[in-house]
C-alpha cells in the first residue's frame, strides 16, 4: 500500500503587498512601523504572512523606497512626489484630483481614495507610470473636509440606521446610531452630519441633525436642495431681531451729510415680480447740453454694520439664492424689501456713481458717494419695453404706473427713450471693443398657488433689461478704475474673468462644426468676434441652447479676488460688483472701501480681503447649483404631467451609457438608457460624439433630433428618463 504524501502547510501569497505597504507607509508618513504593525494593518497573523511581509520591507529598503530608521521599524521616503489638491470624485466611486502641479488632472482608483470625499483638500502620492493616459496616484491624507453634512433617506434597523444620500457623489451609506436619529421615521428625508469615519470601519458614522420630511413632497425637495450645499433657509432668532431693531427712519442729520438728490427725476426698472428694488435710475439734462445720469444703489451698509450678528450672518451666506419657487435673501425682509429697497414715493438712503455724459454716451465727468434719493416711480421691464418700442415721448396705454408720480408722465418717457439711445452706444462701443454676448435664453416656470409648474416660458433679454445692464455695468467699471488707477495702489474687490483655455475652445469648436459653424482663434480679437458671431447664427434655432451653454462652458469663470486681472468676457481692464449689495455681499464690501478711500483711509488689508473673496466665490458656486438642482427639479416635476405625449428634442449629450436629450418646447433634458434601445446593440463612439449600432450602423449622434417619450420621473433623484421613439425627420 502506498504511503499518502504529507499535504505541505498553504502559503497564500498576500496580492499586491508592495503598494499595500507603501500606501500604509505613505498615508501616515511621519509614523514607524514595524512587521507587526502592518500585518495587524493587513488582518494577518500566521507565520507565512509575517514572512511574507519582513521579506518585503527589506526588498522595499534595498531599492531605498522605505528606510529602517531604528531596528526594525521603517518609515515612508518622502520625496517630492506629494502634492495637494481637490477631489473631484464620479459616481462610481473614483475620480481625479486638480492640482496646480500637473496640466492634467491626476486619476484616483477607487481603491486609492482612502476615505476621501467629493470636494475635499487631499494629500496625494502619483505613481511613475500612467494609465489612461492620465497619471494616477493615491490619496494619503485629507487635509480638509470640503463638507460635513449630507441629505439623504433615513432607513431604520432595530439598533441602528443608515441614511442613503441623494448625491451620486456620495458613494458610501452613513452609519447612524439609533440614539442619533433624532426622531426620524423610517423613509424620511434628513439632514445628517459626518461624527467619524472608524478606521476599520466600511462607512463613516454620523448623527441626524434635521428631518426635512418626506420625499417627493415639495417643501421638503426644496429644503433638501438647500441643505445639501449648506444654505440656510432660514434667518436665526437673534439675526432677525437685531435687525428688527435697528432705526431705518430718515433723518434730517443723516440727510445733512449725503449730497440731497431727492428733486432729481429717478426711477427703478425691474421685473415685474420682484420685492427688492437695489438699483435705481435718475436723468436730468445739464444747462451744457450733458446729461447727468446717476446710478443710485441701496446703502446697505449704513444699516449693516460690520462686527454684528447681521454682518456675521450677511457674510456667511454671501448671497441670496433665487430658487424656482422662492428667494432666499442674505438679509432679512425688514432690510431687504423695505429700508433697503428703493421703493416708489419713498425717501431713501443711497449710494451713488453720479456720471455726465454726451450724446455720444462719453463720460465727462464723474462723482462717487452717499445720497439720499426719491423714486418718482417704478416700471416693469414690460413696461419700460414699451415706451422703448412706442418710439414716443408719451407713456403709451398699456403703462400703467404703480400710483401716481409727482414728475410728468412726459418726462419719465423722455428720460427713458434718452436712456435707452445712450445705453445701445454703450453696448456698441463695448462690443466693438471684444466683449462677448452671452444672452442665453433663461427657462421659466408658471406656478399655481401651491407652487405646481402649470407652464414653461422663456426669458429673453430685451432693450429695457440691456438698458439697466448697461447703466449697471457703468457704475461697476467706472468704480473699479476709480480705485484700480490710484497710486499707491489700494486693496479692493475686484470682479474677474480670465482668458478661455485654449483646449476648451478647441473642444467648442469641434462640437459646433458638427452644426456648420467655424471659429477663429487666431488672437483676442478674431476669437471674440467669432464667438459672438456664433451666438448670433443660433439665435432661434434648435441647437441654440446647447451651444450658448457650451459656449459658456468654454470660458473661465468669474471670480472675486483683490488681483485684478480685468475682465475678459466684458472687456472691461477694471470691473467689480458695486449694484446689488441686497442680494451680494461682495458689493456690501465695495461700498465701504470705496467710502473708506473717498475719506482718504488707508489701503486695507489685503489678505483678509482676499479670504473673504475666496469665501463669496464659494458660496456663489454653490447658489448657483442650488439654483439649478431647482430648475431640474420643476422641470421633472412638470413632465409628470405630460408622460402620454411625444416630444421633438435635440441630442445634447452622449456618453457611454446613454444619450441626454433635450425638448425644443420647453429645454427640460432628460436621458435615453443605450440598454432601453432594443433596434440594435449601440455602442459609444467618442471621436464622433455618437452611438452606433453595430449591426445597422444607425448613429445617433450630438444635435441631431429625435422623438422622445417620458419613460420615468424621480424627483427625489432628480432624474428624468426618455424612450426613444426615433429620429425626427
Amino acid at each position: 500500500m502506498a504511503r499518502k504524501k504529507k499535504r505541505k502547510p498553504s502559503h497564500n501569497k498576500i496580492s499586491n503587498l508592495t503598494n499595500t505597504i507603501l500606501s500604509i507607509l505613505k498615508k501616515e508618513k511621519n509614523k514607524t512601523f514595524n512587521y507587526k504593525q502592518i500585518a495587524a494593518k493587513l488582518g494577518v497573523n500566521d507565520a507565512s504572512s509575517r514572512n511574507q511581509i519582513i521579506k518585503k520591507l527589506q526588498q522595499l529598503k534595498a531599492k531605498q523606497e522605505i528606510e529602517e530608521v531604528d531596528r526594525g521599524k521603517f518609515k515612508a521616503i518622502v520625496t517630492a512626489e506629494y502634492h495637494t489638491g481637490i477631489l473631484d470624485l464620479n459616481a462610481k466611486g473614483s475620480g481625479y484630483v486638480i492640482c496646480d502641479d500637473f496640466d492634467e488632472d491626476v486619476y484616483i482608483a477607487s481603491n486609492n481614495i482612502n476615505k476621501a470625499l467629493d470636494g475635499d483638500e487631499v494629500e496625494f502620492y502619483v505613481y511613475k507610470r500612467r494609465k489612461r493616459g492620465k497619471f494616477e496616484g493615491e490619496i494619503t491624507e485629507i487635509i480638509k473636509r470640503a463638507k460635513s453634512e449630507y441629505v439623504g433617506v433615513i432607513q431604520l434597523h432595530s439598533n441602528y440606521a443608515f441614511v442613503v444620500p441623494d448625491s451620486n457623489k456620495m458613494y458610501k451609506d452613513i452609519f447612524v446610531p439609533i440614539n442619533k436619529t433624532f426622531k426620524a421615521e423610517d423613509g424620511d428625508k434628513v439632514l445628517v452630519s459626518l461624527e467619524d469615519w472608524p478606521e476599520k470601519a466600511d462607512s463613516p458614522y454620523g448623527k441626524v441633525i434635521k428631518v426635512l420630511g418626506k420625499p417627493g413632497d415639495h417643501n421638503t425637495e426644496i429644503h433638501a436642495i438647500l441643505a445639501e450645499y449648506g444654505l440656510p433657509y432660514e434667518f436665526p432668532y437673534e439675526v432677525e431681531n437685531y435687525a428688527n431693531n435697528i432705526d431705518t427712519s430718515i433723518t434730517k442729520e443723516e440727510i445733512a451729510k449725503r449730497r440731497d438728490m431727492r428733486d432729481v427725476l429717478t426711477f427703478t426698472i425691474d421685473p415685474k415680480d420682484a420685492k427688492d428694488f437695489d438699483d435705481a435710475l435718475s436723468f436730468q439734462v445739464l444747462d451744457d447740453g450733458l446729461y447727468e445720469v446717476g446710478i443710485h444703489i441701496a446703502d446697505v451698509s449704513h444699516y449693516v454694520k460690520p462686527d454684528t450678528v447681521l454682518d456675521d450672518e450677511a457674510y456667511e451666506r454671501a448671497t441670496s439664492v433665487y430658487l424656482v419657487d422662492r428667494v432666499v435673501p442674505m438679509l432679512p425682509e425688514i432690510l431687504s424689501n423695505n429700508a433697503c429697497s428703493l421703493r416708489p414715493h419713498e425717501e431713501k438712503y443711497t449710494f451713488s456713481a453720479v456720471f455726465k455724459i454726451n450724446d455720444k454716451a462719453e463720460v465727462k465727468d464723474q462723482w462717487f458717494g452717499r445720497t439720499v434719493t426719491y423714486s418718482d416711480a417704478r416700471f416693469a421691464y414690460e413696461e419700460a419695453q414699451a415706451i422703448i418700442e412706442s418710439k414716443t415721448n408719451e407713456i403709451p396705454a398699456e403703462v400703467s404706473l404703480t400710483g401716481k408720480a409727482y414728475k410728468t408722465d412726459q418726462k419719465i418717457a423722455d428720460a427713458t427713450l434718452k436712456l435707452d439711445e445712450l445705453a445701445k452706444k454703450m453696448r456698441s462701443k463695448r462690443m466693438r471693443s471684444g466683449a462677448i454676448s452671452f444672452d442665453k435664453v433663461e427657462v421659466k416656470f408658471n406656478l399655481d398657488e401651491t407652487n405646481n409648474p402649470v407652464g414653461v416660458f422663456f426669458k429673453i433679454s430685451k432693450d429695457a433689461n440691456k438698458l439697466i445692464e448697461e447703466f449697471m455695468l457703468l457704475a461697476n467699471k467706472k468704480v473699479a478704475e476709480f480705485i484700480g488707477k490710484q497710486k499707491p495702489e489700494k486693496t479692493f474687490i475686484y470682479r474677474v474673468h480670465d482668458e478661455p483655455d485654449d483646449s476648451k475652445l478647441a473642444a467648442l469648436q469641434n462640437i459646433v462644426g458638427r452644426f456648420g459653424y467655424k471659429l477663429n482663434f487666431k488672437d483676442r480679437k478674431s476669437t471674440t468676434a467669432s464667438l459672438n458671431n456664433l451666438l448670433k447664427d443660433v439665435a432661434g434655432k434648435k441647437e441654440q441652447n446647447l451651444v450658448d451653454t457650451l459656449a459658456i462652458r468654454s470660458m473661465s469663470k468669474a471670480e472675486y479676488t483683490t488681483h485684478n486681472i480685468g475682465h475678459y468676457g466684458l472687456a472691461f481692464d477694471y470691473y467689480s460688483h458695486f449694484t446689488s449689495p441686497i442680494r451680494r455681499y461682495p458689493d456690501v464690501m465695495a461700498h465701504r472701501l470705496l467710502q473708506h478711500y473717498l475719506d482718504g483711509g488707508k489701503s486695507a488689508n489685503e489678505a483678509i480681503y482676499e479670504d473673504k473673496c475666496k469665501h463669496s466665490s464659494n458660496m456663489e458656486y454653490l447658489a448657483t447649483k442650488a439654483e439649478r438642482d431647482s430648475i431640474k427639479y420643476m422641470q421633472i416635476k412638470f413632465m409628470q404631467d405630460h408622460k402620454d405625449e411625444e416630444f421633438v428634442g435635440v441630442i445634447s449629450g452622449v456618453t457611454d451609457w446613454g444619450i441626454y436629450v433635450e425638448i425644443i418646447d420647453n429645454k427640460c433634458e432628460g436621458m435615453v438608457r443605450i440598454r432601453d434601445i432594443k433596434d440594435d446593440y449601440y455602442e459609444f463612439d467618442e471621436s464622433q460624439y455618437a452611438i452606433v449600432g453595430r449591426e445597422t450602423k444607425n448613429m445617433y449622434q450630438l444635435g441631431d433630433e429625435v422623438i422622445v417619450k417620458v419613460k420615468e420621473t424621480d424627483l427625489v433623484k432628480k432624474h428624468l428618463d426618455f424612450t426613444l421613439i426615433g429620429k425626427h425627420e
